[in-house]
């Protein structure tokens, strides 16, 4: 999701977890999606394509897409939450053609629900942590990656900080440890689904987190809030999303963001409205070509520098921000959105019921 402040997270948070839940349950009952690319015919004008989206450098990549390609681009910019509850809405008559987030797990879920457009994905050439979050149905395609949770330390109060996971159940980290509630915060949840996934299940996971707990883990609504308690000194690391670290230590060289093996991929996810018409879906399909071309990559890197631009690109030969460092430094993990995003609810609420409260 964007690093834009969200006054009202926790309900625009609840409302996204409330949509992927309908939607894993709705998917028995969903429309079907197409594998066939649409083609319009070559005398076709060019139609408005509305695009949904959560992405700070999107009106960047938006504006530069119409330029390029002369197709009318409306842009509809929101939070994520919001967004899938108004596709959800829609199904019936949709009226967007990409829908553009943070995030895989709702798109597996818009996937079981046959509501995105199946087998198309742009001839790019990716990296191999890009190809790794590729679905097999090609249902969705991913643009870029962040990672989740990366930790964020001040070098001048803390010298040395943990090396490993386990490292932060120790006295040493006693009350010094701050993270996100995954019920409000959206690159949380992948962060618990991951560790859940790495420690080998979701009695290893619910172990882990109580052991934070016990350990005097403090828990906090969003990046902004767990970094500022960073800097005030009521902890000592944060657990937050790297674009937000990143940017925050550009702001404040004294602040550090490393990671500890493993950390979560986060991508960002472009999906195609498998009920469009014909002509909308082969101008998303261009859409989608174009933001994993050069000129695409580029604007996305650039329409939000202190933000999302700081993601590591997944086309091979794009270079990130100099701030960020080499993707195959980062220790990272991809996990299945298709077995962890259905379980999104109810690992949300016993986060919230156990170590919340």
């Amino acid at each position: 999701m964007s690093l834009r402040t969200v006054v009202t997270a926790q309900r625009k948070r609840a409302a996204l977890a409330a949509v992927v839940a309908a939607l894993v349950g709705g998917a028995a009952t969903g429309c079907g999606g197409s594998s066939q690319a649409a083609t319009p015919s070559a005398s076709s004008a060019p139609v408005p394509l509305v695009v949904y989206s959560a992405q700070g450098y999107d009106k960047t990549v938006t504006d530069a897409f119409q330029k390029a390609t002369g197709i009318p681009t409306k842009l509809v910019d929101d939070s994520t939450g919001p967004l899938l509850a108004r596709v959800q809405a829609e199904q019936g008559n949709p009226s967007w053609g990409v829908l553009w987030v943070d995030g895989d797990e709702a798109f597996a879920a818009l996937d079981k629900a046959g509501m995105l457009l199946k087998g198309y994905q742009p001839s790019a050439t990716l990296t191999a942590a890009g190809q790794a979050v590729v679905p097999a149905d090609k249902s969705y395609v991913p643009t870029g990656l962040t990672v989740t949770a990366a930790l964020v330390y001040d070098v001048s109060r803390t010298p040395n900080p943990p090396t490993s996971w386990q490292e932060l159940l120790t006295p040493a980290w006693k009350g010094a440890i701050g993270m996100n509630d995954p019920s409000v915060s959206g690159p949380t949840y992948p962060f618990v689904a991951g560790m859940f996934n790495q420690l080998g299940g979701d009695s290893q996971g619910q172990a882990f987190y109580t052991g934070l707990k016990s350990n005097g883990l403090h828990v906090f609504q969003t990046n902004d809030d767990t970094l500022h308690a960073l800097q005030n000194g009521q902890i000592k690391a944060a657990l937050v999303q790297s674009s937000a670290g990143i940017a925050t230590g550009i702001k404040n060289p004294h602040l550090k963001t490393v990671y500890l093996p493993k950390v979560t991929s986060l991508p960002s996810v472009l999906g195609i409205d498998a009920k469009a018409p014909a002509q909308v879906r082969a101008e998303a399909e261009q859409f989608a070509t174009f933001v994993l071309s050069t000129q695409g990559q580029q604007a996305m890197l650039t329409g939000d520098r202190h933000g999302d631009s700081l993601f590591w690109p997944i086309v091979q030969g794009v270079q990130p921000d100099p701030e960020l460092p080499a993707l195959s430094t980062v220790p990272t993990q991809a996990i299945d959105p298709y077995t962890w995003g259905p379980k999104e609810g109810g690992i949300n609420s016993w986060f919230t019921n156990t170590i919340v409260r």
